[in-house]
């Protein structure tokens, strides 16, 4: 039992049946190997890959905000709007009073005075000259219409006095023929002739009627026009005397209060200023988001490296630090335009994302690409976000699209270009 030739027999004994499955043949094996080499060779070979950057910005909007500065010195004498308030263009922002006072009291208030009463008094002549103009026309025109149907009938009793003479003309020749012939003795063919001449002299006599008031009219009309001519001379010197008074007037209000208006429709972002303070020249009164037609557009900094793989028209993906994409997702948008210069310290300066505010020194060019965004407002949990000038972003740029295989053999590329000498010997 305990012989070797037992223990070896036990240990090798199969306690169970075994079930020998056949392996895969080798032609198996072979194709799907060739298949998963041809399928990575066909990806390599064929699939592409695009590069992409992230570049920061900010929310701005075309019109950017309007900052307004006072452009005299003075105090704040009364304020017309508050924060948030829509205004329009034109309207009342603030009043700054720049008067000053002598012993005779506040002289722009004298000043304006004085050219208000020589403006009433130019208005006055001006609407005497009008209702002359008027009535000097009306009276001309009354005449010439007069003249007119006078002669209108002389040019009638012309034409008919024609007539007459041309028919005792044919009438004389008539009783000369008669006179040949006996029918009719001499004093009746001298009387025919004395009727013909005086027909005549009546023909020329209305004639010279006709014309002599054909030239009346040409002379009223002619008058007419003279005549207005003065009037119009005369009223518009007034008019430029009462445009100067205005301006002076303009001039004594400018020296006594001065009205600040918004230069355009929006909303109101801050004011800088209360009643009562003192302001200089050059300080901020206020600052003004346009709202009405304002379009909003992200500001974006493409490094100079990535301006060549970016056109007009490409879309990107959009992210905003005030709604983080875990929760709102990426937005989309499409390059508005890219300038063609590098942009200025001084530009960039303007912009709280610009480069110049992340770092000291600039060791590259930037330029300024505007974004068209399609979305402005979003919903979460019912309440609605707006997006606002200057707020943070940032953009995925869609760079240049090569096959896989050029990716991979990439830095064969750069150090082919280190290694290769000068192009031209």
């Amino acid at each position: 039992m305990f012989r070797e030739e037992a223990l070896s027999h036990s240990r090798s004994k199969w306690a169970g049946k075994a079930l020998l499955i056949a392996g895969l043949p080798a032609w198996v094996i072979a194709g799907i190997s060739l298949s998963f080499v041809s399928v990575l060779i066909i990806f390599v070979t064929y699939g592409g890959y695009t590069r992409r950057i992230s570049v920061g910005g900010e929310v701005t909007t075309l019109p950017r905000s309007v900052n307004i500065f006072a452009t005299q010195q003075g105090f704040i004498a009364q304020r017309f709007v508050n924060v948030g308030d829509q205004v329009k263009k034109g309207q009342h922002l603030y009043q700054i009073d720049v008067s000053r006072v002598t012993d005779s009291g506040t002289v722009s208030a004298s000043t304006r005075q004085a050219i208000e009463n020589q403006l009433a008094q130019v208005d006055s002549i001006i609407a005497k000259l009008e209702a002359n103009k008027k009535t000097t026309l009306v009276n001309l025109q009354a005449q010439i219409d007069q003249y007119k149907l006078a002669h209108s009938q002389s040019k009638q009793m012309v034409e008919n006095s024609r007539n007459g003479v041309n028919f005792m003309r044919e009438t004389m020749k008539n009783y000369d023929e008669y006179r040949s012939k006996g029918l009719i003795n001499r004093d009746q063919l001298n009387n025919q002739v004395y009727l013909y001449y005086q027909q005549q002299s009546t023909f020329h006599s209305l004639y010279n009627q006709s014309i002599q008031e054909s030239l009346q009219i040409t002379n009223l009309n002619s008058d007419l026009a003279t005549r207005a001519s003065d009037f119009d001379n005369q009223i518009s010197q007034y008019q430029f005397q009462r445009n100067d008074l205005l301006r002076q007037l303009a001039e004594a209000d400018a020296s006594g209060s001065l009205i600040v208006n918004a230069p355009a429709d929006g909303r109101v972002e801050s004011l800088s200023v209360t009643p009562g303070q003192m302001v200089n020249t050059g300080d901020s009164l206020a600052q003004l988001i346009p709202s009405n037609h304002a379009i909003y557009y992200l500001v974006l900094w493409l490094p100079n490296s990535s301006v060549p793989y970016v056109s007009r028209g490409d879309h990107i993906n959009v992210r905003y630090d005030a709604f983080p994409y875990e929760k709102f997702g990426q937005f989309p948008g499409v390059i508005e335009s890219i300038a063609y210069v590098p942009a200025s310290i001084q530009e960039m300066s303007t912009y709280s994302s610009s480069p110049t505010r992340q770092s000291a020194e600039l060791v590259e060019s930037y330029y300024k690409v505007l974004v068209a965004i399609d979305n402005t407002q979003f919903g979460y949990q019912g309440k609605k976000l707006n997006l606002s000038s200057g707020m943070k972003a940032q953009a995925t740029l869609f760079l240049e699209k090569r096959p896989i295989y050029q990716w991979m053999f990439a830095p064969f590329y750069d150090m082919k270009n280190s290694v290769s000498g000068p192009l031209r010997e």
